[in-house]
């Protein structure tokens, strides 16, 4: 077995606390969903643990999943879902299991990478999940979840693939999208599909270079998994947004506009939201003029039809890589005496943005405001506006100031850090990408990211984790093929240069969370190095369009190969695809530190943030994770980049762990005091899930690690009180 599972009883003595609770919180109250139900509001009604005992809690049982990998950096984002006492996630490696949600104890376990069980097998491709969907009828009772390019329906009871959903229990996301060039492109969903009556709705990650296949938005027949329809996010001819891109056939090309964050649904209306990101490549968009929708936008959809509704772009023609990271709050708040069904989105640039969740009107006012549009680079047209709520108020720093540089560094560093602020493109949220650099503040993982807001339905409060940690964006000319041949190592570095260094830098030493690959042939054969290349894991895509020819050079390159360097390269006959061909690359996603390794900018780095909606006024903020040793200096909390959202319950508390330092608190819902923490086995870069089995309450939190230099892991760690 690779599983293990540990189990800590209760005391005899204490059992009869469970006669203290209302007969309705002795019932079972579940977690069916990603981010708690189709509002992803992340709310508990719970209240067993609440601000006078949480102090109590204690670990009840813990899951190793036993596949997490330091070599290879393993994470784990899952939000597990809890529905009629089983608990569902995912593991590092994209295992699909089932627990008794009151014991941990392992019911069964399906793995997508087991060619004895799954006729999708393709090899070892291991890429991010951070949830699966739940639907039944009757007696059929299945999980829906996506490894690689495929979703698979498995059997929630058995953990069998259901062999006539799809063909033999899955079907490839590369077809039916409308585009016949799509089949060597990665497509990777991480976040969950989601369901609406028998349609199971999903959309996807791809990749965010010029190679990138269409984001586009489709609904499986969640039975059969045949498509019911689909949603163009880059419009084609007679469709609305079409006349937003200048250039015409960009839709037969372009790729992004895709949802990776996930859903929100009102199911009594029947509209999905959507949110996407940016179209590709990320930060040049000469190939691509225009306002580029349906690019991040928050998208009504009718989620029977696939019909839009209304939308909403947050950025025009982004360069910057602001996708809209994570599904709004279907909230309700009151403003003016008036009761609003209201959809609240928080984005990276560090707003929330409020609208009648069914005209789409603003609740708060947004302005178009002038923004910076003389961009350095040939081609490039920006737009000259971008849309300003005047209220909430951001919740992070939009601009990084010279006054704002750390001062808890020695003023050597402190002085390379003014240094370099000022050598770089910077003043404004807006400043186009350049070759010099450009301050990218909030980062490019936000502000707000992935993990998502909680919302208190009781009070309107809105709770929203944020990263403070500016990054520098730099452009580069894109490599040019050689006038005449090259050699293998030449080629070899050239094509590291045009497809690799974007996120492991141009001295291949890695960059924000990208890790080196300087000592790489260390832990990969060259065979096994052309299946990552060919396959992706994770994060990083697959590079199926480069030809074996390519994908050898490349590997004599990385692997730092002797034998064959001098040999001729014979490039492959490609037609030339003006959309594809780009002038410019960029360096890599570099974070703006310190020589010792810290933010450039003064604390907080990372806060935790109670908006109330009501009012669009901020009731509390305060820092989210620590570094022990500046803490030991006497330093107050800082805050800490931070992967994961929150939870709220009717307990009074908020729980959220995603910090760097590795641990889960408990803050007072009320005023941010922080009343209980816990040091995790492994960093906690996920979102909690909260629900009661057997008159219980329980709190889960996926302990993955693997970012921020943090160690992997692969427990899935359960509280209670005693």
């Amino acid at each position: 077995m690779y599983t293990t599972t540990q189990r800590i009883g209760l005391p005899i003595a204490l059992c009869c606390l469970v006669s203290c609770f209302s007969p309705e919180e002795q019932s079972d109250t579940e977690w069916r969903q990603y981010g708690g139900g189709n509002e992803n509001i992340r709310y508990s009604p719970l209240r067993q643990i609440d601000t006078a005992n949480v102090h109590q809690l204690q670990p009840a049982w813990t899951y190793h999943t036993g596949d997490s990998s330091n070599t290879t950096r393993t994470q784990i984002q899952c939000n597990p879902i809890v529905v009629n006492g089983i608990l569902y996630a995912t593991s590092p490696q994209l295992k699909l299991f089932a627990l008794d949600a009151a014991t941990g104890e392992e019911k069964w376990v399906f793995n997508p990478h087991d060619p004895m069980d799954n006729p999708y097998w393709h090899g070892p491709a291991v890429n991010i999940s951070r949830g699966v969907t739940y639907w039944e009828e009757g007696n059929d009772k299945r999980i829906l979840f996506t490894a690689g390019s495929i979703v698979y329906a498995v059997n929630a009871l058995t953990g069998q693939l259901i062999s006539d959903f799809g063909e033999q229990g899955g079907f490839d996301l590369h077809h039916e999208l409308d585009r016949d060039d799509v089949h060597h492109l990665h497509i990777a969903p991480t976040s969950p599909g989601i369901i609406y009556k028998d349609l199971y709705i999903i959309g996807g990650r791809v990749s965010e270079d010029q190679h990138a296949a269409p984001g586009h938005i489709r609904a499986f027949d969640v039975k059969t998994g045949t498509r019911k329809w689909i949603f163009h996010t880059i419009p084609q001819p007679g469709q609305p947004g079409y006349e937003t891109w200048q250039d015409t056939a960009a839709y037969r090309y372009i790729g992004g506009a895709n949802n990776w964050s996930g859903f929100s649904l009102d199911e009594q209306r029947g509209i999905l939201y959507v949110p996407t990101g940016s179209a590709s490549f990320d930060f040049y968009g000469g190939k691509r003029k225009g306002d580029n929708l349906f690019a991040n936008c928050l998208i009504a959809l009718n989620a029977a039809t696939g019909q839009r509704i209304w939308h909403f772009q947050f950025v025009h023609h982004d360069v910057w890589d602001r996708d809209v990271p994570t599904p709004p709050a279907l909230v309700t708040l009151r403003k003016n005496g008036k009761t609003i069904d209201a959809v609240a989105q928080p984005t990276k640039q560090g707003f929330v943005y409020v609208f009648d969740r069914v005209t789409g009107e603003p609740v708060y006012p947004i302005e178009e405001r002038p923004v910076p549009e003389d961009s350095p680079l040939t081609g490039e047209a920006l737009s000259p506006t971008q849309p300003f709520p005047v209220s909430p108020a951001p919740f992070v720093r939009q601009i990084f100031r010279e006054e704002d540089i750390n001062d808890l560094v020695p003023d050597s560093s402190h002085e390379d850090i003014r240094r370099k602020l000022a050598l770089y493109r910077n003043g404004h949220m807006f400043q186009p990408p350049s070759r010099e650099g450009t301050v990218i503040f909030p980062g490019f993982d936000g502000g707000a990211e992935w993990g998502g807001p909680a919302f208190d339905p009781a009070t309107g409060i809105l709770y929203i984790n944020a990263n403070e940690m500016p990054w520098v964006l730099t452009m580069v000319d894109a490599p040019k093929k050689p006038a005449q041949r090259e050699t293998y190592f030449e080629a070899g570095k050239r094509l590291y240069m045009n497809h690799c260094m974007n996120c492991h830098g141009p001295d291949r030493k890695g960059a924000g969370n990208f890790p080196p690959l300087t000592a790489v042939n260390e832990k990969y054969t060259s065979l096994q190095f052309d299946t990552l290349l060919r396959i992706g894991r994770r994060m990083m895509p697959g590079f199926q369009y480069l030809t074996n020819e390519e994908r050898n050079a490349v590997a004599l390159f990385v692997l730092e190969q002797t034998e064959g360097t001098t040999r001729t390269f014979q490039p492959p006959e490609k037609p030339i695809n003006e959309y594809l061909t780009l002038p410019y690359s960029f360096t890599g996603y570099h974070k703006f530190e310190t020589s010792e390794g810290y933010p450039a900018v003064k604390p907080p780095w990372g806060t935790l943030n109670a908006l109330n909606l009501n009012t669009g006024e901020y009731e509390w903020k305060v820092p989210l994770g620590e570094f022990k040793e500046l803490t030991e200096k006497g330093i107050p909390p800082t805050g800490t980049e931070n992967y994961g959202g929150p939870v709220v319950t009717a307990g009074g508390l908020v729980f959220i762990a995603a910090s760097r330092d590795e641990k889960i608190r408990a803050f007072n819902k009320r005023d941010g005091t922080l009343l209980w923490e816990y040091q995790l086995p492994f960093a906690g870069y996920a979102t909690p899930s909260v629900y009661m089995r057997n008159g219980k309450q329980y709190l889960v939190i996926a302990c993955g690690g693997g970012k921020l230099n943090t160690r992997s892991g692969d427990a899935y760690l359960a509280f209670a009180l005693p």
